[in-house]
């Protein structure tokens, strides 16, 4: 699964921070939800982020934003990038074009 998000002006560092200490409870949240590889990629002409997920086993990626520990890393982020009213991150899915394997 990828997808673009979308950074507001000077806040890369500040999110590079923020995942460099990414808590402990949010790693295993992730992972229970079925995500079991994700990069995120920044594009510093439109500061843009693009990221890469995989799904290992059950999806249960629906389930994450009524979790409370998802809700407060949304928080934590909401100053840093575009987000909806809930402090969920606004997305764009990505369709790809190209892989080789």
């Amino acid at each position: 699964h990828a997808f673009r998000m979308q950074l507001k002006p000077g806040m890369l560092d500040a999110y590079r921070a923020a995942h460099d200490t990414i808590w402990p409870e949010l790693v295993d949240l992730l992972h229970e939800s079925g995500i079991s590889d994700y990069s995120i990629f920044h594009d510093a002409d439109s500061n843009a982020l693009f990221a890469i997920l995989t799904i290992a086993g059950e999806d249960r990626r629906a389930d994450l934003p009524s979790h409370p520990v998802m809700k407060r890393w949304w928080a934590e982020m909401a100053p840093l990038m575009e987000t909806q009213p809930d402090n969920k991150p606004c997305e764009w899915t990505l369709t790809q074009v190209f892989h080789l394997a």
